[in-house]
Formats: structure tokens, sequence, C-alpha cells
């Protein structure tokens, strides 16, 4: 699907069909969705009083959309993708951006793991323990840090508990498994306490074997390799009091999964100024497809074995001192390690020990300006040992101080956020310099409510992003990605300019949500392809101008009690300036419909979308093709003796098609799960 100036989308057209509507449907029944609290917004805003989109995913809907990792369990959303690389790593891509542009949170505090540096690198989350996910677009990011221009993804839980139960005891427990990789997993959550003092504990186990693709993959029915094992638990206490809470919690999880795709055929390349050398090897095609002809032997594609202790410290305060609403902390240490098996012998130890301790103080309005003042500081020490080691060992402190303030005047609300970042990058080599950068984030938004149910909100924001260690310092062969990585000492920061435009109608028969946006980045950090071979890509960081574009959205109409249907749909164009081409892995445009139902005790939804087909590719990058998807869900909502419980059940790609995902490394190597059945039952307690 190809847009044209001249044409409107069909975004667009739903929207002109949505204001349409005939105010009989209207009528039929006047839907008032519940304003959600997005955590993450500094000034913990409602999710109508955001000036950019805000996606929350709660309660059943939740339930319904939790995959094994965050990147798939968000992929289904307007403007977010994923990395997609197997079934143990995945990773939100939002509007296009990924990697560092993309920052997790666990409530607040940010997630140390290696998945930033790599796609093969699993995210240190749970989405199973999540009790909400909030994906913050664009400049609402800017206090979580100028780097996060793509957005950032908030995993709240409730490992550190904010209240005792008024029983003394609550919690919930899960069951699930499914077809398509004949995954077995199961999940509890419990919090308890009296006075005072609350407990929680909770805990994941996930068994899931080699996944089935859709018909038609010359690699056969599964992609060798993509097992999937997880264990994750967690305690916390806190003490609660009239005015907030102080808690620590310890979660431990540990993880193995293959890495399908996985190649030695060009272990020996290596670069020639801008070419690639690499003699003794013959051709054979894309050799990341052999792999494949032996399923279920997981002894023949390496493997990853994680390890990750991570403590939290979380605590808020109410008035704590004049003139001031709300003191907040969160604050959190990693000590992340995974190892890269091929057959019994470790080939490379990647080693992340980080914190991260963010103070902000929310104060009373002052001529009418309410807002949040704020610290933050990060460490990362990052090292990699083995045969992949490509990025020599680093240091990289960050320090940041922020202001997000706001303004309501009768039916407009202003916001104005102001970011200063410190960056300092120490490197362990002789032959390497250490970095020192600095750069300033400004955003200004507004938000207009010109007629009941409907606002528009609109920011425009200038943003510095520093270069990481990775794209500075990488050296080397990168197997799991099939790559030769060159980094760049004379990398300097980005600049981005982004604006971006939001019309919503949150009440009523018809609701909607539809964004517009454009950010044009300066000296854009990309992986530049200077060449390949039989796959096998030289790619070298540089820096370009470059412009993203795009809409993203959806319609829902009540039809009458029971059923409501939706159109919703997404396009991102993200090129180099200047026609310097194409940007690498940038998704198709997706349009889809969906019609869900709810009778007494049973929900459901049907959905269906079309992702097209991705030709606007990159130096040395193949087109993907366009696929369909058909996926139904239902659920009923019981009680066992006095427990409430939920069944549930859901069928994705009905059809069982072969599709591939084009933001993926190894889209080849590992097509999307085929025709899947999962079957699940939680209870509340």
């Amino acid at each position: 699907m190809s847009v044209r100036p001249h044409q409107p989308t069909p975004l667009a057209l739903a929207i002109m069909l949505a204001f349409a509507a005939p105010a009989s449907a209207l009528a039929q029944q006047a839907t008032t969705l519940p304003a959600v609290t997005v955590s993450a917004s500094a000034l913990a805003l409602g999710s109508d009083d955001m000036s950019t989109p805000v996606t929350v995913l709660e309660g059943e809907e939740l339930v319904r959309a939790r995959e094994a990792t965050l990147g798939e369990t968000l992929a289904g959303q307007p403007g977010i993708t994923s990395s997609h690389f197997g079934a143990g790593a995945s990773r939100p891509i939002i509007r296009g951006m990924d990697g560092p542009r993309v920052k997790i949170l666990s409530d607040g505090a940010e997630v140390q793991d290696a998945s930033t540096i790599s796609p093969d690198h699993a995210v240190a989350a749970e989405p199973m323990l999540s009790e909400q996910i909030e994906v913050l677009r664009g400049p609402s990011a800017l206090a979580y840090g100028g780097g996060a221009v793509g957005g950032v993804v908030n995993v709240i839980d409730k490992k550190i508990p904010t209240r005792v139960p008024a029983k003394g005891f609550e919690g919930s427990a899960e069951v699930r498994a499914n077809s398509a990789a004949r995954e077995k997993a199961g999940a509890f959550e419990v919090t308890g306490g009296s006075g005072n003092i609350a407990f929680h504990a909770e805990g994941v186990k996930r068994d899931a074997k080699e996944y089935k693709v859709g018909s038609g993959w010359e690699g056969g029915s599964k992609v060798g390799g993509s097992y999937n094992k997880t264990d994750t638990g967690s305690v916390g206490v806190s003490w609660v009091g009239q005015r907030g809470f102080l808690g620590l919690a310890f979660t431990s999880q540990h993880a193995e999964y293959g890495l399908p795709g996985h190649n030695h055929e060009f272990e020996s390349c290596h670069p020639h100024g801008t070419h690639l050398h690499c003699g003794g090897h013959e051709g054979h095609g894309h050799g990341d497809e052999e792999e494949h002809e032996h399923e279920d032997e997981h002894e023949s594609v390496p493997y990853v074995k994680l390890k990750s202790e991570r403590w939290d410290v979380r605590g808020e305060l109410r008035d704590p001192v004049p003139g001031f609403a709300k003191l907040r902390l969160r604050a959190s240490f990693t000590d992340y390690k995974h190892d890269e098996i091929e057959g019994t012998e470790i080939a490379t130890t990647f080693k992340n020990k980080g914190h991260d301790a963010r103070l902000e103080m929310e104060h009373h309005p002052v001529f009418g300006w309410r807002g949040v003042v704020g610290l933050q500081t990060s460490k990362r020490d990052f090292s990699a040992l083995g045969e992949e080691a490509y990025v020599a060992p680093t240091v990289t402190k960050k320090h940041a101080a922020f202001l997000v303030e706001e303004y309501k005047l009768d039916q407009w609300r202003f916001e104005a956020g102001l970011r200063h970042e410190w960056q300092d990058i120490t490197v362990d080599s002789a032959t390497l310099q250490d970095r020192s950068a600095k750069g300033t984030s400004i955003s200004l938004g507004a938000v207009w409510k010109f007629a009941p149910q409907y606002s528009l909100g609109s920011t425009i924001s200038r943003t510095h992003r520093l270069p990481s260690a990775e794209e500075l310092y990488a050296h080397g062969v990168h197997m799991a990605t099939a790559t030769y990585e060159l980094g760049n000492q004379n990398l300097g920061k980005e600049t981005s300019n982004n604006i971006d435009l939001t019309l919503r109608k949150y009440a009523g028969a018809t609701t909607f949500s539809a964004s517009a946006y454009r950010n044009k980045v300066d000296n854009y950090i990309f992986g530049s392809t200077l060449d390949n071979h039989e796959g096998f890509q030289l790619i070298q960081y540089a820096q370009r101008d470059a412009t993203f574009t795009g809409v993203e959205g959806q319609v829902r109409q009540q039809l009458n009690p029971m059923f409501g249907a939706s159109v919703f749909g997404d396009y991102v164009r993200a090129k180099l300036a200047n026609d310097g081409g194409n940007l690498p892995r940038i998704p198709a445009q997706r349009f889809g419909v969906k019609v869900d139902a709810n009778w007494q005790a049973w929900s459901g939804v049907a959905e269906f979308y079309r992702v097209g087909k991705q030709d606007k590719v990159a130096a040395f990058e193949t087109a993907t093709p366009g696929y369909n998807m058909l996926n139904l869900s239902a659920n009923y909502d019981t009680r066992i003796g006095t427990t409430p419980a939920q069944f549930y059940i859901k069928a994705n790609n009905l059809t069982n098609e072969l599709a591939y995902s084009h933001t993926s490394f190894i889209k080849n190597a590992a097509p999307l799960t085929g025709r899947n059945v999962t079957v699940g039952m939680r209870v509340t307690f």
C-alpha cells in the first residue's frame, strides 16, 4: 500500500467515516472509556490528557496480548512492532526506531540488560508478571532521557507493595499452554501483610519447544533451536504509612533460549577497507537456512544461558516539605550475565553491572504552573569476552536534571519539558579513546478539548541523543546477526526535531485516536552496510540526516450493546536526506479490522489485518513480502467456589500463513509463528 499525497490514507478514511456516523448509531450506547493514569508520565496524567499518543495495556486486554517476550506482547499495537529474534529475544520497535532509542523501564527504573546491544539479547522483563504496560511515544519520553526518541515502555508490576491488603492477603495464579511451541507456563503472585508491613512474592516458569511456522517454508515446519525456557522469581517488602511507602525487592531471572540462523560459515570474513574479504569460503547461498534441516536438535544450534539478579528500591512520600506535593524515588541495581554456548563450550560471555537512580519532586502550583523537578543518574559496566567480543569493555556513566511543567486554562492544557544530560564513557583499550558528551532536550505541548468528548494534542520537541558505546567502539564479527560491525569514534550527538499531532474522541459510541508525526533527525546514527558477501554484511556506524514520517491510529464504533467494530493501522516512512536512500529494517504499513463482543460472562475479539510488502529497502537489503493475519480470542469469567476465575483461549494466525518480519535480522531463518492456539486459566483471590 503506497500513500499518495492527493489520496486519503485508509486511516484518514476511517476517521472521516467515524465523524459521519449517523446520529442513531451514536445514540445506541454512550460509551465512556475509563481514564487510565499513565504512571510513566512525569505528572501522572490520564491517558486522555497526554499531548502525544499513549498505549496502556491492562486487565483482559493485557491477558490476551501477553506473549513470552515484551516485543511480541506489544507488536499488535498501532505504531509498534518487534525485533523478533526467534522465541527468546524480541524488543519493541516504536515508529521504526529500536535499540537505545526505545527505553525499557520497570515501574520507572531502567531495565539493565544487554538487549540494546544486539537483537539476539533478551529483555530482562517478564510480561506474565506485569499488571500494566504503558507505551509513551515520541517526546512524551523526554523525562526519561533525550535518547528515547522512539519512546518509553514502562512495565508496571506488584513486586514492591504500595498498600497493605484490606483482608490480609490477595493474589492471583495463572496457567497456560499453546500448540505452536508446545509451551507450558505458570505464574503466581501473592501479597500479604498487616499493620504497616506488606510482603510480596511472585514467580513464572516457562518451557517452550521449537515453534512451528506457517505452511510452505522451505526450511521445514519448525525453526531449529527456537526453544525458550525461563524461570523468574521475586520477593519484596514495604513499609506503608498514611503519607506513602518505602519498599525493597529482589528479582532473579534465569533463561535459556536458542539462536536460530547462527552460522559460522563466514567466521573468517574481515574487512579490507570498505570491502569484505572472505577467502577460503565457497558460495553457499544463504547458509543460515541449512540449520533448519535438523529439528529438535538443540545441540546443533548455539544458545544463550542468561542470569539476571536485580534489586529495586521504590518509595513515595506525600507532602514531604512545604511547597511540594510528592517525593518519588526509583532506584535499581542489576547484575546481568549471559553466556552464548556452542555445543558444550562457552563461546562468548556478556556481562552488565549497572545501577539507575531517579528522584522526583512534584511542586504545588506556582502562578498556575504545576510541575516536577528531578535528578537521575546511571552507570553501566559492560564487558564481552570470547569469540564474538566485538565491543571493548566500557563503563558508561550518565547524569541528568529535568523539569516538566503544566498549565491549565479553560479547555487548554499546556506542557513544557526540559532535560540536560551528561555522559562519560571509559573504554578499556590502549587504542580507543574515552568519550564525554552532553546534550539538552526541550519539548512544548498543548491539549485542546475543543468540544465535549474531543481533544486535539500537539507537541514539538528538540532532543539530543548521545552515541552509545557500541556505536563508538564496535569492531568484530557478530555471527548472530551475520555482520561484521565497525564502530566510529567520530560520532557526535543526534538532534531530533519532532512534531506530533493527535486527534482523539474518548467518549460516546464512537471513539478514536489518530496521530501524525514528522521527525527530522540531524546526524542520525545508523549501521550503514558497506559490503555484502552471500548475506554476510559489513556494517559501519555512520551519521546522516534522516526523516521519519508516519501515521497511526484506531477507530472504534459501538454497534449495539453487544458488538463493537474497529479499524486500525500504522505507516512509517524513514529515509536519509538528499536522496540518500532508505533506512534498514523499517516496518511495513499495516491495516486491519476488529470486532469485539461482550455477552453476560463472555467476551471475545476477532481480528484481521494486512501487513504490506516492504520494498523500500536500504543498500544490500532484500524486500519482504506482505501477509495476512487472522486472530480470534475469547474469555469466560466465572467463579470456582467463591474465587473469581477467568478461562481464555486465543487462536493466532488461523490460516497458518507463512509470514516474515522485515524488522528482523534473521527474517529468513526465523519466520513468524504459524497457527497457534493458546488456552489458559487465571484465578484471583
